[in-house]
């Protein structure tokens, strides 16, 4: 059955892959964004609407009176971005996907897996008490008005062009020059990681199910690595031996507060998942990119894009100072 499905950005790392997979299964997709050239390019087949999502007259008048069977929001961090959208598609839409976030989750977990019905809380970090607080409005409109909410809450999504260590390329230059890296805590938080083609999967999915409707979905991948276990596959992908030296999370979010938030309020944390939720809907979301996967194919792309292969000078000499401190 082909669905109309309006993406809400479409290029970025999550979005791209569903996109992708939404057109390869026959739906009809339009993506809203500014049209910026992007490293992820979207089929031939995708309608292309280009508005500044945050200009709410720009946005109005290319939608004009259109409707669609599934919207898919990747675009909304605060409840001003969240508001004008149940405003505009009341009435028009079958579904409304917002993509939360997993680090909404209580932090830290007073068990492990995390459920759909663990609470929402986390005082460390600012950019997931915002994605809580949208959730907040959405249920309310649901409860309130019958708009047709559903919340999808990703944990660490990357592609072939992300890594997830606290310095990116500038981790993987350091090993390749034989210097240490910095680890957060003792290295034996499991994190878990999911592809974004993994994670289109389970997204896709859910698109146009009307069973969905006010539900709530963990969208995550079984690959649940410890952080020594992300560096020591990524040294190993890029040729080189990592050398980890173990700093305290609170440390390292002290020497580097652009960082401090999302590391203490989330990858300090052993998050595991259950998705049993997903997967009664969407049987057949599973597992096909593990991390010891995943790192190949990141160090194959960045290999493969030297212009990509960006050494931040500054964090690099904080590492230094990290490194020269705990030895």
């Amino acid at each position: 059955m082909t669905s109309r499905i309006l993406f809400i950005g479409g290029s970025g790392i999550i979005s791209a892959a569903s996109v992708r997979l939404a057109v390869e299964r026959g739906h009809a997709v339009t993506v809203l964004n500014r049209g910026r050239t992007s490293i992820r390019p979207l089929p031939s087949e995708v309608e292309v609407l280009v508005a500044d999502v945050r200009d709410r007259q720009a946005v109005d008048e290319v939608l004009g009176d259109r409707e669609f069977d599934a919207v898919a929001q990747f675009l909304a961090f605060t409840t001003d971005h969240v508001q004008p959208d149940i405003e505009r598609f009341a009435g028009r839409t079958g579904q409304y996907v917002f993509i939360s976030s997993a680090s909404a989750y209580q932090k830290p977990p007073a068990s492990v897996p995390v459920t759909e019905s663990t609470p929402l809380k986390n005082p460390f970090w600012q950019y997931s008490r915002d994605k809580i607080a949208c959730e907040d409005l959405l249920v309310a409109a649901y409860r309130d008005a019958d708009f047709p909410a559903v919340i999808v809450r990703p944990s660490h999504t990357y592609d072939d062009t992300m890594l997830p260590t606290l310095g990116g390329w500038t981790d993987i230059a350091r090993m390749r020059a034989g210097k240490p890296v910095v680890v957060h805590g003792d290295g034996t938080t499991q994190w878990t990681l999911t592809h974004s083609d993994d994670f289109a999967v389970g997204f896709v999915g859910l698109l146009d199910r009307p069973e969905t409707i006010g539900n709530a979905y963990t969208i995550t991948g079984d690959s649940a690595p410890t952080w020594d276990q992300v560096y020591t596959w990524l040294g190993k992908a890029a040729g080189a031996s990592a050398d980890l030296v173990h700093v305290a999370s609170e440390t390292i979010a002290a020497a580097l507060p652009d960082r401090g938030d999302g590391l203490v309020g989330d990858k300090a944390h052993s998050m595991l998942f259950d998705t049993t939720k997903l997967r009664r809907i969407v049987p057949e979301f599973t597992t096909t990119i593990p991390y010891a996967v995943g790192a190949r194919r990141v160090l194959a792309w960045y290999d493969a894009h030297p212009d990509a292969q960006q050494v931040d000078a500054e964090l690099d000499a904080a590492f230094d100072r990290l490194v020269a401190a705990a030895r």
